[in-house]
């Protein structure tokens, strides 16, 4: 290994941030000396990436962060994080030849061909890996993450970075619509982030408990605002109780939580053309018997006409630990093809 191929990776999230170092001359991609850091712990991202560089063994040359916004300027600010910074200036005070700049699901993508077997878990259709695209993954974490995957092995793979956790929620059903009301009470609007997340998990166990202003079946009247706030449990809390089998609650909540998720990946394959469907972050992998077992297959599949399209399609979930650590090494040795 030399100096010049050793490089940097890193996943930024709203809540940790996770750093390796790999070796791209290697034919397969290894993570070493891989760490996750606590965002809270550090002022800026240039202080968490220093921090762990001062721990390593080796000083790499060449740097691919993933980060959890959109990356198309030289300015990033991360959307659930109050971290900003110029990437010229990030990669000349770090000294670093290269620094490729991905969106966090962007990154994910691009893992997906390098991922073995064991590191998908078939939900629905065929159990191999996606041999070509158009691939839509998308996944529940801090936020939302979307994003598209283009082409196959022969002839070469792109990804498609999207914003698309961001489009508007379209509620059904009387709990749907009360969680939709809760939310849009808060934030002027609701997006299917705002409950495809850790907090929107939380949110929509509240409601449901009652905790909130809104129940099922008592809409506030137009012009209505003045909610009271929900207790908020912790997610891990409300998943950990849902798997329990005793909190009928969390079990309500988490089971709306897939029905939705089930919706929302529907959406997401009509509108990408695609020929299967990756699920990612740090939430699913948790719960997927109860996925399975869920209404997800049945709101995937409630397109009207459109339905007999989706129902060959395969969906999957990825538990690799670091998808995104993969993905950015991928990216950046793609850059050298």
């Amino acid at each position: 290994m030399s100096h010049s191929s050793l490089a940097l990776v890193g996943d930024i999230g709203g809540t940790n941030a996770r750093f390796a170092l790999v070796d791209l001359d290697a034919s397969k991609i290894e993570l070493r000396e891989s760490k996750s850091l606590p965002n809270a712990d550090f002022a800026s991202l240039q202080h968490a990436i220093e921090h762990y560089l001062a721990g390593v063994t080796h000083k790499p040359a060449r740097a691919a962060l993933a980060v959890a916004c959109p990356v198309g300027s030289d300015e990033i600010r991360l959307t659930n994080r109050a971290w900003s910074f110029s990437r010229s200036e990030l990669q000349r005070t770090l000294g670093f030849s290269e620094l490729r700049m991905l969106n966090d699901f962007g990154a994910v993508a691009w893992a997906i061909p390098a991922l073995s077997p064991e590191h998908l878990v078939t939900l629905h259709g065929a159990p191999e890996p996606p041999q070509r695209g158009p691939i839509s993954v998308l996944g529940p974490g801090t936020g939302l993450g979307v994003a598209m995957l283009v082409g196959c092995e022969a002839s070469g793979w792109h990804v498609v970075e999207t914003e698309g956790g961001h489009v508007g929620f379209a509620p059904i059903g009387d709990e749907e619509r009360a969680i939709s009301a809760w939310l849009t009470a808060q934030h002027g609007r609701t997006s299917t982030e705002r409950l495809l997340c850790g907090k929107g998990l939380s949110e929509i166990d509240a409601v449901l408990r009652g905790s909130g202003a809104v129940l099922p079946g008592q809409l506030p009247q137009p012009g209505e605002t003045t909610l009271r706030a929900p207790l908020l449990r912790d997610p891990a809390q409300v998943v950990a109780a849902a798997l329990d089998g005793h909190d009928q609650a969390a079990r309500r909540a988490l089971a709306r939580f897939c029905a939705v998720l089930g919706s929302v990946a529907g959406d997401c394959a009509l509108i990408h053309g695609a020929r299967s469907v990756v699920i990612a972050g740090g939430i699913v992998p948790r719960f997927i018997p109860f996925l399975r077992s869920s209404a997800f297959r049945e709101r995937f599949l409630a397109k009207g006409r459109l339905a007999p399209l989706l129902e060959s399609l395969p969906v999957q979930v990825i538990t690799h630990p670091h998808p995104g650590l993969l993905g950015a090494a991928c990216a950046l040795r793609a850059t050298e093809l």
